[in-house]
């Protein structure tokens, strides 16, 4: 699962240097080679990870309170508190890494929806399942068709939100950077996952988490790997369909037509996310790739210190109050710069792993997770 948690954390590297960290500033002019390579690399990369990373993200994230959850039932103790203030402490890094990241954070939306798992942690196998897929049916769109399908989702001026951001940021100033991404930043963001219909995938996802933690479908020793084969072969079956319908309906301006294609441009992300997972433990099961991935390991285990000091240290290098390469930077060579920093996190990483069992801000998190008494043993992979 670490290896798995780090190649997420990597794919949303790319994709958020891709973006220039929600700063659409590019080259006003690229060569003839080089504007098909970029093309080329855009396309590649978001139609891989934009909306999948995450997800895999959410997936780990419900898999990691069960860890949690279980090793505080297997000591005959009550998991629920502590995670409610688990989950605040998480809003507190949200709030940092959004310091530097503008127009928000998904931290902010794990730490909202992460209360869902609270009240379900004791239901059996069977409601989390049916709750997990109301979930990922994206229920909000489909009542709306249902019950009005001239319902109009209310504009919440998040492109508004983003364009004042975006100038904040252009016009240097460090502080008024800070304030206006922790403000409206995170505002814009939170918002925008709302209408985006993500809210209620994260929640199905860590239910999804969850569930898998308790089948135990991760674990080498008590899944056969065919789980895993039908599972990529189920979602691969269903992500083409749901890709070319979601493509139809992209452009809609009816009502109708845009709820639906909030639904299925979730669901062919789902899908996919689920291939990616699928090909993951299997390749890493069956394949010499689990035993050399000890770098993806490290990555993961140290997944939260890795994702906020992504955002700095692109901040630094896109933003004007830093080395301002944005307008020089390209969809080719973002990538690139998001490949350096990688690697630069991967060295950090194996310093700091040799002398460390956890990364900086998971030690934080932990320690602070069970201030005032409680157990204090956890693994490690568990944050």
């Amino acid at each position: 699962m670490d290896a798995l948690r780090g190649f997420a954390v990597l794919a949303i590297l790319l994709v958020h240097n891709l973006e220039h960290f929600i700063f659409p500033v590019y080259p006003a002019e690229t060569w003839g080679w080089l504007a098909q390579l970029d093309k080329i690399v855009f396309d590649v990369v978001f139609f891989l990870f934009s909306g999948k990373a995450y997800a895999i993200f959410a997936l780990l994230f419900g898999f990691t309170f069960y860890i949690h959850n279980h090793n505080q039932e297997i000591r005959g103790k009550d998991f629920g508190g502590r995670f409610l203030w688990r989950l605040l402490l998480l809003a507190g890094f949200a709030t940092l890494n959004a310091a530097f990241f503008p127009a928000g954070d998904v931290l902010l939306l794990f730490a909202v929806v992460g209360i869902v798992l609270v009240p379900v942690r004791r239901w059996s196998d069977t409601w989390i399942g049916v709750l997990a897929v109301l979930f990922l049916m994206q229920p909000i769109e489909m009542f709306n068709m249902a019950v009005n399908p001239r319902y109009e989702v209310p504009d919440q001026n998040v492109g508004a939100m983003y364009e004042a951001v975006a100038e904040v940021v252009e016009s240097g100033n460090f502080v008024e950077f800070i304030k206006c991404n922790i403000g409206l930043g995170q505002k814009a963001s939170f918002l925008w996952a709302v209408n985006a219909g993500r809210m209620t995938q994260t929640a199905g996802l860590f239910l999804l988490g969850f569930l898998i933690g308790r089948k135990r479908l991760f674990d080498s020793d008590m899944t056969d790997i065919r789980y895993w084969i039908y599972i990529l072969v189920l979602s691969g079956f269903l992500f083409v369909p749901f890709y070319f319908i979601s493509d139809m309906l992209k452009d809609s301006t009816d009502v109708v037509s845009m709820q639906l294609a909030v639904i299925f441009d979730m669901w062919q992300k789902l899908s996919f996310t689920f291939v990616l997972v699928s090909v993951f433990v299997i390749v890493y099961r069956k394949t010499a790739f689990g035993r050399h991935s000890h770098s993806l390991r490290l990555y993961g285990r140290m997944s939260l210190t890795n994702y906020i000091s992504q955002s700095v240290i692109s901040a630094f290098i896109y933003f004007p109050f830093g080395l301002y390469l944005a307008p020089h930077c390209g969809y080719t060579l973002s990538m690139l710069i998001g490949i350096a920093i990688f690697i630069v996190q991967i060295i950090f990483c194996k310093q700091w792993l040799r002398h460390h069992r956890q990364g900086p801000l998971e030690k934080i998190w932990h320690r602070l997770t069970w201030i005032g008494g409680g157990d204090k043993v956890a693994p490690a992979n568990a944050g």
